[in-house]
């Protein structure tokens, strides 16, 4: 228990009301009631609980809907953490009922802020730049999938009409050439139509290096087909569309990412994550947004686990033994650790690791979650001393 608080006051967020539940050390009930989403009301039972003694306000979702809740709080000195829904789920299993109320989750917020107050998660206090990524970063993952969708679209449409001509440009349907060919000219037909010295022209001005050969590439995927399938003239149509629609995207996902490359140039620690191969402005982000400084994690192991990246030990007697990986922990913080492993291959001392581990039999991506997993120590340890990332000398690799 911890007894430097008088009052845990856990609250189940919500988007109109919230339900906030009050207790006391010895578990004693001191509110339990409904809760609206607005300032005056927050504060007036804020200030009520405050006469019991220090208050630590905990909630379940620190940001959107929670965001109000928690800045109140601050706004009345009071401390803040939140409890991940995961932990929530677990530790409601402890509890007798199988009731799903908010009175009942609040509750349960509660008195695991004051019986177990380590599943809780600190809500970094007065670091507005890892809201502004928030919002920045929610935005571009909504754009990326997004772009994913329309592409998929367009690779699907060529595919039924003709695969020859979307083996072509399929792998390259994200290039601004590309996207420029089928924006003016549709699809096989209206490329045709315009003739390979248009389609050269185009693309070379677009793609100085690889224009002439993706036009000869275009044309001989044309004359590799020489039916037309149904549902041709419909896709000459649609085809403009969807590139147009896909360049828009692709344009506001780099106006993005020099807004959040701007904002990261203001936080103390993004020349420190940016100094380590692999990571970019949009990881770096992502990081920063996931785990703050890292100060929550006493260890190097305990941010991989919270990652997702170590192995879990599964053994039972002599019957079940071994190592598995895990499928819990957080998805985007995993999945920012992973990317950040592949793009640090051209790093000499990430690739001779990678490589060691295929030469051990692992596969691709087991060997590059073993590289996730070494590099996760590398992090923790920068983000602990706030020291840029150092190559390791020719005896340390």
């Amino acid at each position: 228990m911890d007894t430097s608080y008088a009052v845990f006051c856990g609250i189940d967020v919500g988007k109109s009301d919230h339900h906030a539940v009050g207790l006391d050390t010895a578990g004693g009930r001191l509110f339990d009631k409904a809760l609206p989403n607005d300032e005056a009301r927050l504060r007036a039972v804020f200030a009520d609980l405050a006469v019991h003694g220090p208050i630590l306000v905990v909630v379940d979702q620190p940001n959107t809907i929670g965001a109000l809740p928690v800045t109140v709080a601050r706004a009345c000195g009071h401390d803040v953490a939140y409890l991940p829904g995961l932990s929530m789920r677990r530790v409601a299993d402890l509890y007798p009922g199988q009731a799903k109320t908010d009175a009942r989750d609040a509750f349960i917020i509660a008195d695991t802020a004051r019986t177990m107050p380590h599943t809780l998660r600190r809500v970094d206090v007065g670091d507005e730049t890892l809201t502004e990524f928030g919002v920045l970063v929610g935005f571009d993952d909504d754009l990326a999938g997004e772009a994913t969708r329309v592409s998929n679209r367009i690779r699907g449409l060529l595919t039924g009409i003709h695969p020859a001509l979307e083996r072509v440009l399929g792998p390259r349907i994200n290039h601004l050439a590309v996207l420029e060919i089928l924006s003016r000219y549709g699809g096989p037909v209206g490329i045709r139509q315009a003739g390979k010295r248009r389609i050269t022209t185009l693309a070379v001005k677009h793609a100085p290096r690889m224009g002439a050969r993706l036009a000869e590439e275009i044309f001989a995927a044309l004359d590799a087909q020489t039916v037309t399938v149904p549902g041709s003239k419909a896709a000459e149509i649609v085809l403009p569309k969807l590139a147009d629609s896909l360049k828009e995207v692709l344009q506001q996902r780099r106006t993005i990412g020099d807004d959040v490359e701007r904002i990261l140039d203001e936080h103390p620690l993004s020349q420190v994550l940016t100094s380590m191969p692999g990571i970019g402005v949009r990881t770096a982000a992502r990081i920063l947004i996931e785990i703050g400084d890292g100060s929550d994690f006493a260890s190097a192991g305990h941010l991989a686990a919270y990652a997702g990246i170590a192995p879990v030990t599964h053994r039972s007697g002599t019957s079940i033994r071994g190592e598995h990986p895990a499928r819990s922990g957080n998805r985007k913080l995993k999945r920012a650790l992973f990317l950040s492993a592949f793009a640090a291959l051209h790093d000499p001392t990430s690739r001779a690791y990678y490589d060691r581990k295929r030469a051990e039999g692992k596969r691709h991506n087991a060997a590059l979650i073993c590289l996730a997993r070494r590099r996760c120590d590398v992090l923790h340890a920068m983000l602990k001393n706030k020291t840029f990332y150092q190559p390791p000398t020719a005896d340390a690799a």
